[in-house]
């Protein structure tokens, strides 16, 4: 059997190839618990799995027993669904279904619905040329993908967590004082240590004894640093979180590293994140390490892809979920050896679904707007109308003068570009940690926001250039400056810039959503009287939204001076956060509170 696999949601983002399954190899085929049983055989409740199925629902297409039917389709659209006595849906599906798969399948093979997705059996085989290039990109991506935390690290999380809530560090540190910074510093840093120290022995008192009865700090130089880096692994997934202390930890590990500040310290902060890639490589006496071979197994596409249950019923997911969990028993099984444990294995084969799942939820919003900029406007003239995208310097905010098709060409240029950074997010945070906490100096200057670090961010400007390439061979154009603000008084750092960037999604998810549920919210007839008196329907309603956001969402506006508002590349993001500031003044207000609306940062529906 050959599964298609889509690149989009795999690796790049805009490519589709058909990747040939290790399920196509010649195995024994069992039957899956929740798959349809043959008709000679008790059908059983698809919900509970341990009773007979009493009635088929035509709406779920699923067998239930009577009291999982009563209690599922109590309310809602459920309640309103048809069903079969089981009996006749037996007959249907044996006249019916079964005759077709009989008919179309003369050579033997079974429809790709009733295929077993068993891959307890499968042998290793080499994948073909297209599978080998889509394996090196994935090892490649891996080396930038953090591995999910384990229990006994999420111990130390919180307690980090603690310790940088009551901290004070940028507060006594980030000022101008004519006493020695280096002293300051030290203090601060020692302060921090002593807390964590205090936490550990408060929780568990013999782990505590064991760490630091009878020893100083630099004696567990590699305690704290572990602990450090836990913290930045966790930020890299889940960036909504740590709001308030990443950034005192972060210039926690720069200091650290000044030559001043280590010297009397005897240690710093600083420890690589462990990535997937590091941390199988860490494993074995090979120049890769013996679990690096996992990247080169096609298998490892099943056990990685993000299961979308858009558009399926129960049993497909189930059946979903079923093969991708085989396929990390398989791999974990098949891998672990020596010091490697199939867990180590599991760990790292979940943490690239995080990845994916974190590229699904961040870059496809920037896609589909894009796809509602080219079904809904016009890019070749003005004729949208009421619609049209037109901006003009002093009108509405404006700060840049661009025709509808300049506009539109505009737009769609600077969501290509939101799309390939949100691709690129975890090189990103990879580029910037490596900035953030090189043994290069910083400036402590007032930035016109207060007192802020810059700092270089040469790695940060050398894949942001290359992304801006990318989106301009995207569009074949580019309209506005290409200019990247980095270290200095608009981007002071690294830091500054992940968390500009990291405002695309929170911005676009709301229009998104809000967008795409007007039609099912025009159902209620109090909001379709508001939608018919105001905008006249619910089409033009949503045309409004858009309309506007690609206006003045993009239109240069938001800075505190002429110089840093424009075209630029960070501009077009500012006007974006402009907008977003502004959206109780709109119009459209309304709909979006409708719809569950709280804010755009990031706290979601």
């Amino acid at each position: 059997m050959t599964m298609k696999r889509s690149l989009n949601d795999i690796l790049d983002g805009h490519e589709d190839v058909d990747l040939d399954s290790t399920a196509e190899l010649d195995v024994d085929m069992e039957t899956p618990p929740f798959q349809d049983a043959p008709d000679t055989q008790m059908r059983m409740c698809v919900d509970c799995g341990d009773q007979p199925a009493d009635k088929n629902c035509q709406g779920c297409e699923e067998d239930f027993c009577d009291v999982c039917f009563q209690y599922i389709h109590r309310t809602g659209n459920r309640s309103k669904h048809a069903t079969l006595p089981i009996e006749n849906a037996i007959t249907n599906s044996a006249g019916g279904a079964t005759g077709a798969t009989t008919a179309s399948n003369g050579a033997g093979q079974e429809p790709e619905d009733k295929v077993d997705m068993s891959l307890s059996k499968h042998s290793m085989i080499e994948p073909d040329e297209t599978q080998l290039k889509v394996l090196a990109l994935l090892k490649e991506r891996a080396k930038d993908v953090p591995v999910r935390l384990t229990y006994d690290e999420r111990k130390l999380l919180r307690l980090l967590e603690a310790a940088l809530n009551v901290s004070e560090y940028t507060d006594k540190v980030d000022i101008l004082s004519y006493t020695s910074k280096a002293k300051r510093i030290v203090a601060q840093l020692r302060e921090m240590c002593s807390i964590m120290a205090a936490l550990v022995v408060a929780t568990d008192m013999k782990t505590g004894q064991a760490l630091f009865e009878n020893k100083n700090f630099a004696d567990n130089a590699d305690w704290f640093q572990t602990v450090f880096e836990i913290g930045r692994r966790y930020k890299i997934m889940n960036p909504d979180k740590m709001r308030d202390s990443f950034g005192k930890l972060m210039y926690m590990i720069m200091d650290s590293r000044l030559a001043e500040v280590s010297q009397v310290m005897e240690f710093d902060l600083y420890k690589p994140v462990k990535s997937v890639y590091s941390h199988l490589r860490s494993f074995g006496d090979g120049a890769d390490g013996s679990g690096v071979a996992v990247f080169g197994d096609p298998l490892i596409v099943d056990a990685i892809m993000e299961i979308n249950p858009d558009g399926k019923n129960r049993r497909q997911i189930q059946q979903a979920i079923q093969t991708k969990e085989r396929a990390i028993e398989i791999l974990a099984k098949r891998y672990s050896k020596g010091k490697l444990l199939k867990e180590d294995v599991r760990q790292c084969l979940y943490s690239l679904g995080d990845y994916h799942a974190y590229l699904r939820a961040n870059q496809e919003p920037v896609e589909r707007m894009m796809k509602y900029l080219n079904e809904d406007f016009d890019e070749s003239s003005d004729t949208s109308g009421e619609f049209h995208l037109a901006i003009r310097y002093g009108s509405g905010g404006a700060r840049l003068s661009h025709n509808h098709s300049k506009q539109y060409q505009y737009v769609r240029q600077s969501l290509s570009l939101w799309s390939e950074i949100m691709k690129e997010m975890f090189r990103m945070w990879s580029l910037s940690d490596a900035d953030l906490t090189s043994t290069g100096r910083y400036q402590l200057t007032d930035t016109g926001q207060g007192l802020n670090r810059i700092k270089g961010c040469p790695g940060v400007s050398r894949a942001i250039h290359g992304v801006i390439s990318k989106a301009q061979h995207r569009t074949g154009s580019w309209i506005g400056s290409s200019v990247v603000h980095l270290g200095d008084h608009t981007v002071p750092n690294a830091l500054f810039f992940l968390d500009k960037y990291l405002q695309v999604p929170r911005i676009l998810i709301p229009v998104d959503m809000v967008v795409s549920n007007i039609e099912s919210l025009a159902k209620d007839p109090h909001v379709s009287l508001w939608i018919k008196e105001q905008f006249g329907s619910p089409d033009r309603l949503r045309k409004t939204i858009l309309a506007d956001f690609f206006k003045h969402a993009f239109d240069g506006s938001g800075a505190d001076n002429f110089y840093d508002a424009g075209s630029c590349i960070d501009g077009r993001l500012t006007s974006a956060w402009n907008w977003a500031n502004s959206i109780s003044k709109k119009s459209y207000y309304k709909i979006f509170l409708v719809s569950g609306f709280t804010g755009f940062d990031g706290a979601g529906f």
